[in-house]
């Protein structure tokens, strides 16, 4: 069986976020914009993101996660339930740019349901998107505002994200993965 291949290591990680929170600095007004991190890495890595913007536009910016477990379209197809998390969004969306904080860019479905969660906390005045690793195969129009990396794999290949917090290290890989199932008819 072939190994995982490490894409981005520990200090791949750190130089990708900076840049990111560069990008999202330079194109956004500061006191407007609140970044919101999916669950779970998406949450962890948020709160780098969240840390870097703030240091360099010298002020506190808003910081907020969501949970997607029950917005999903899937739900009723996946084998298990959820495991679910609590959603923290305790500032007001309006007028603000939210910055939702991803690890992986698949299909487009986590972010849709993502978007539909925030939605329920009120009505921003303009959403983007920021990932650390988009791997294509979009089943939904959704374009990411900010990448870390492009990461062209095959379906069955997994893009897996490690981080510090949760995982005890810092660092995207691909491995082999198995066939994607068949739905039957």
């Amino acid at each position: 069986m072939e190994a995982e291949k490490v894409v981005l290591d520990r200090d791949d990680v750190r130089r990708t976020l900076v840049r990111i929170a560069h990008e999202i600095v330079e194109k956004n007004p500061s006191q407007q914009l609140a970044i919101v991190g999916i669950h779970r890495r998406g949450a962890t890595l948020a709160a780098r993101l969240r840390e870097l913007v703030a240091e360099l536009v010298g002020d506190e910016v808003p910081l907020g996660d969501v949970d997607i477990a029950f917005y999903r379209d899937d739900v009723t197809l996946r084998p298990s339930a959820p495991v679910v998390h609590a959603s923290h969004i305790g500032f007001p969306l309006e007028r603000r740019t939210i910055v939702i904080v991803d690890d992986v860019l698949y299909t487009g479905r986590t972010v849709r349901a993502a978007i539909d969660a925030i939605f329920d906390y009120g009505r921003p005045a303009r959403v983007q998107l920021a990932v650390l690793a988009d791997r294509g195969h979009r089943e939904l129009p959704i374009r990411p505002d900010y990448v870390g990396k492009n990461l062209p794999t095959a379906r069955e290949e997994r893009v897996n994200v490690r981080v510090e917090e949760l995982d005890g290290v810092d660092e995207v890989t691909i491995s082999p993965g198995r066939a994607p199932l068949e739905v039957a008819a």
